[in-house]
């Protein structure tokens, strides 16, 4: 079984929806969402805000949080998440903010980290991954498999 389809039977199970928020993934996680048939069940609506002022704008990120922080940093993601759950009314709500290269890195924040925000019903999760600089695709790649393994495991213990 694929780790989309293990996704997609825990939220069936819980009685979850799911809302993603992405920015460097573009879709991608919500895409490998739908490559299962039931992704019906769980999965209403998304977003791709890539640029700031989307993210702002459709998710609830405060202009404030990227100035102190930048966009690329947990507190985004978390706001991402937060936001996404919110606006798709979904128990989850992902997000998900990074660099995926190949330019756009810097000292404190190379090309390859991506920021990851987990709302399961408004109990936030966050980390950072730092995947390096091993391509665009492969910095986005790494990010689902990030994604749907983190979530599996958060809500084993939820």
């Amino acid at each position: 079984m694929t780790l989309e389809e293990k996704l997609v039977n825990l939220l069936i199970q819980k009685k979850y929806h799911i809302a993603f928020a992405e920015s460097c993934t573009a879709g991608l996680c919500c895409a490998t969402l739908v490559n299962v048939a039931n992704a019906s069940k769980v999965l209403d609506v998304s977003f791709t805000t890539y640029a700031n002022e989307a993210k702002i704008k459709y998710l609830g990120v405060k202009e404030e949080t990227i100035r102190a922080v930048g966009v690329v940093s947990e507190e985004v993601a978390k706001e991402m998440a937060l936001g996404a759950a919110k606006a798709a009314k979904a128990e989850i709500g992902v997000g998900v903010t990074g660099i995926a290269g190949p330019g756009g890195g810097t000292k404190t924040k190379p090309v390859g980290t991506v920021c990851f925000g987990f709302s399961i019903n408004g109990n936030v999760k966050t980390y950072t991954k730092l995947f390096g600089e091993t391509g665009r695709q492969q910095v986005r790649g790494a990010s689902v498999e990030f994604v749907l393994k983190t979530l599996i495991d958060l809500l084993k213990n939820t």
